[in-house]
């Protein structure tokens, strides 16, 4: 198979390391992302990853509960920092050089995130993730995908979800009734407000002419498919 692109970032949701468990990080699921991770970089795809931290802590849930706003997104951009050492040691262990970059200052366990240092990895043909979101309250870690991909020159935001396959009109695991969607535009996804990311992310990727594909990650060699320019899930974009 051949590669699509020349450089993808991938989105990953905290929750899904969980597996079955609903919080923490199942050994199993990760291990299993590494692998899939690691099929697509074998295409010759420059890859990165960016990754929540919804398995151990939500932000706006735990802001919603009654906790400063502020103070539950620095906990959230800590936890996906967490997730990301946890990503690099299974990709390490499936032999991809992995470097973590964070928008936070945490220099004791990974690097800070600097842009050029960040492309000079990818040209190396190692794996980069993005840990801390943005380093700012209020900004989701779909907006930090969008703004890393934007700077990076990444070709394609690859958004794995848990057990949706695509765009649809509404939550089709509550409306079995939901249209799903295999082309939408940004500005339908925004106008609408499609559960594609949150519309700021969106915007983003609107202004920078980035495209998304949302799909399932949940089944095996989904991700390699898209990376091989197969037809998989939903692609937003102009």
């Amino acid at each position: 198979m051949k590669a699509a692109w020349r450089r993808v970032l991938v989105k990953l949701s905290g929750e899904q390391l969980a597996g079955q468990n609903g919080f923490g990080i199942s050994p199993t699921v990760i291990k299993r992302t590494a692998r899939e991770l690691r099929e697509v970089h074998e295409l010759g795809v420059q890859l990165c990853v960016v990754i929540g931290g919804g398995n151990v802590i939500r932000g706006m849930r735990a802001a919603d509960e009654g906790m400063d706003r502020t103070s539950a997104d620095y906990m959230g951009m800590l936890a996906s920092v967490i997730n990301s050492l946890a990503l690099q040691d299974a990709l390490e262990k499936q032999g991809l050089v992995t470097r973590v970059q964070t928008a936070m200052d945490i220099r004791s366990v990974a690097e800070p995130y600097i842009r050029r240092r960040a492309v000079r990895h990818l040209e190396k043909n190692r794996v980069v993730v993005f840990a801390g979101g943005t380093g700012n309250p209020y900004f989701s870690t779909d907006t930090a995908a969008a703004l890393r991909a934007a700077e990076i020159d990444a070709e394609v935001i690859l958004m794995g979800k848990s057990g949706v396959d695509g765009v649809y009109s509404a939550d089709p695991k509550s409306d079995p009734s939901a249209t799903r969607y295999d082309r939408v535009s940004y500005d339908e996804a925004l106008q609408k407000n499609l559960r594609v990311m949150d519309q700021t992310a969106i915007a983003l990727c609107r202004e920078n002419r980035l495209p998304i594909i949302v799909f399932d990650m949940g089944v095996p060699g989904n991700l390699r498919r898209i990376a091989a320019g197969e037809d998989v899930g939903t692609r937003v974009g102009e």
